[in-house]
């Protein structure tokens, strides 16, 4: 693939899209499965016209968007097509700059750069959120912005583009191990050689007190831009943990809360949140010689498990997996997971149309869409994490294998 003659094409593409009139988009606007009410574009320019009239844009419940954004469209950007594709733009080029990092490619070309850049640019699971003006976009960017930097030994930048994604969505905080263990080793593959954590543990340190300071400045820009309330944070960052709004979407949070009792509903608000903690740890451990590895993982779990998920979400975790060719092989059910994932995309769309505009079918559902789509995502996790711990062994011949016993020392 010529990638000095695709990547222009891929951009000037992506260009294009968004000069397409906002009334042929308005219906992904409103679609669940590319925003949420915490990304929603109609919900963001509710907030900006209020904040716009002085009037505080969380006391309704309705904007669940971070001050940032208020800040951002307010002053520097109009909230306009231009700025997500620019911002697509930018995520491939993080990408592209992470492989590149990861396969040691200098200056020059690595022959698969254009490859890269389409999977992000043409990954229907992100460029349609894009299209749908969801703010899931930015999030996307900013993570990949983290780990880029992060891979090029860059920790300000790195430690900067984390904290104000964790700003933006308080589920990337998965994230701050592995990019503190990226940014304290390299990123060049080394699943097939694992080794011992090797950082320098202060340095480490150092670094997450660089990110505590970055955070708490953007923590104080926000509380300043909404004249020092404090409303924002539960409307924010509390509704990923309270769940207030139960907007339909392809996560797996809203249908079970919609038919929880009130009398339960804090315990299992408590073990749905911590769900996503506890694997933090344990892949982080186990990938110890590979933080990248570990990074796309966590990527994974955000995209299967989090509160109000879009389509943006498994989007990044399906186009990371470009960066990691070595485990292909090692896949144990690649065609499964795809078939899978492809029953899902269809499913989703299908059955959102007879429940909310056709009126023939009711939650269930739709509600059995998503949990195609979180079997898909779980799929492709535990396939990726056997693939990240099977290369280790290299290629062994069938007769081999049971000669092999496992031992506990």
């Amino acid at each position: 693939m010529d990638s000095s003659s695709f990547l222009p094409v891929l951009v000037s593409f992506r260009l294009l899209l968004a000069f397409i009139p906002l009334h042929s988009i308005s219906g992904l606007q409103h679609d669940h499965q590319l925003s949420s009410p915490l990304t929603s574009y109609a919900r963001l320019k509710e907030g900006l016209w209020l904040y716009g009239h002085d009037i505080d844009p969380y006391a309704g419940g309705i904007f669940r968007h971070s001050p940032l954004f208020l800040s951002i469209f307010s002053t520097v950007l109009p909230p306009l097509p231009i700025v997500w594709a620019l911002s697509d733009i930018v995520g491939a080029w993080a990408l592209l700059r992470i492989w590149r990092a990861r396969q040691r490619v200098g200056k020059g070309s690595s022959g698969r750069d254009g490859l890269v850049a389409a999977v992000s640019l043409l990954n229907p699971y992100l460029f349609l959120p894009s299209l749908a003006l969801s703010t899931s976009t930015f999030e996307n960017t900013a993570v990949l912005l983290a780990l880029m930097f992060a891979s090029e030994g860059k920790p300000s930048g790195a430690l900067l583009a984390l904290a104000f994604s964790t700003h933006l969505s308080i589920s990337t905080f998965l994230l701050l191990l592995p990019v503190l263990m990226l940014l304290v080793t390299s990123p060049v593959s080394q699943l097939a050689s694992p080794q011992e954590f090797r950082g320098d543990l202060r340095t480490a340190c150092k670094y997450a007190g660089q990110f505590a300071m970055y955070w708490l400045v953007l923590f104080g820009a926000a509380s300043v831009m909404i004249g020092g309330e404090w409303g924002w944070l539960r409307e924010t960052w509390g509704a990923s943990l309270t769940l207030p709004d139960l907007t339909p979407n392809p996560g797996l949070w809203w249908y079970f809360f919609t038919e929880m009792f009130d009398h339960f509903r804090p315990f299992f608000l408590m073990v749905f949140s911590v769900h996503l903690a506890i694997y933090v740890l344990p892949i982080c451990i186990k990938f110890q010689h590979d933080a990248l590895y570990a990074s796309f993982l966590l990527v994974g779990i955000l995209g299967s498990f989090k509160a109000y998920l879009t389509l943006a979400d498994p989007g990044l975790f399906l186009s990371m997996f470009v960066l990691f060719p070595e485990v292909y092989p090692y896949l144990r059910h690649p065609i499964v997971t795809t078939l899978v994932h492809i029953h899902a995309a269809l499913l989703l769309p299908l059955f959102h149309a007879l429940w909310v505009t056709e009126g023939r079918g009711n939650a269930n559902f739709y509600f059995a869409a998503s949990l195609v789509m979180g079997a898909a995502g779980g799929m492709g996790m535990v396939d990726a994490c056997f693939a990240g711990l099977r290369i280790a062994f290299g290629d062994v011949a069938e007769g081999e294998r049971d000669k092999w016993a496992v031992v506990q020392e």
